[in-house]
């Protein structure tokens, strides 16, 4: 594992690259970045934000969502993909929202996680981005694969893992932005297909580059 200060080195890196480090998803209330998430599974965040506007202009309130055909949400997001399950949690969802919390979504990790299609991956990244909740960790494929190159994980590809990892390592105060960081790091520079070593300003503390990437590296 990595020590205190290469961890730092590595915040401190992702932060000169990614100074706003916030969530692409676009959204105004609560609730909207909650479906937005459940919309980005199997999908882009791009994808989304062209979607969710004349969703969210369809059904404004959640009152509207609870009482919404799923059928006619699910023609509203059909371009995000497995839109027949998305869409009934999205009704689901608003209904429970309605029903069992007052219509406010939750902060609490047990509750989080009775919403439908609510995994911890969404639990985590409403906890940091609606309540700010410190050593939160957003285990998605982007953080999973760059991390485990890092060096900042063992390389496991469990989320569950990962985030019981990441949660050892990271300055609380630091996690939840560090998340959306990597992501943005995924998508420009450490993609899935190929680790881009010669754009990277972290490879000094990379695991991946000094074990592997540095022979590939373009002089």
């Amino acid at each position: 594992m990595k020590s205190t200060e290469n961890v730092w080195a590595i915040v401190n890196g992702l932060k000169g690259l990614y100074p706003d480090g916030i969530c692409s998803l676009q959204y105004e209330k609560d609730y909207e970045l909650l479906f937005s998430v459940r919309l980005s599974a199997q999908c882009t965040d791009a994808r989304v934000n062209k979607v969710t506007p004349a969703l969210f202009a369809r059904f404004p309130t959640l009152e509207a969502f609870a009482q919404a055909d799923s059928a006619e949400v699910a023609e509203y997001i059909h371009s995000c993909g497995f839109y027949n399950g998305k869409s009934r949690d999205l009704v689901g969802c608003a209904q429970m929202l309605l029903s069992d919390f007052g219509g406010k979504v939750p902060r609490a990790m047990e509750d989080l996680l009775k919403l439908p299609g609510v995994g911890r991956k969404t639990a985590n990244l409403i906890q940091g981005d609606v309540f700010n909740e410190p050593g939160v960790v957003v285990a998605d494929t982007h953080c999973i694969r760059i991390t485990g190159r890092l060096g900042l994980t063992d390389g496991t590809k469990d989320p569950a893992k990962v985030e019981k990892q990441l949660r050892l390592v990271l300055p609380p105060e630091e996690s939840n932005n560090f998340c959306h960081r990597i992501v943005l790091h995924g998508r420009a520079v450490c993609t899935a297909r190929s680790a881009k070593c010669e754009l990277c300003p972290l490879c000094s503390w990379c695991d991946h580059f000094l074990t592997q990437g540095a022979a590939s590296v373009k002089k």
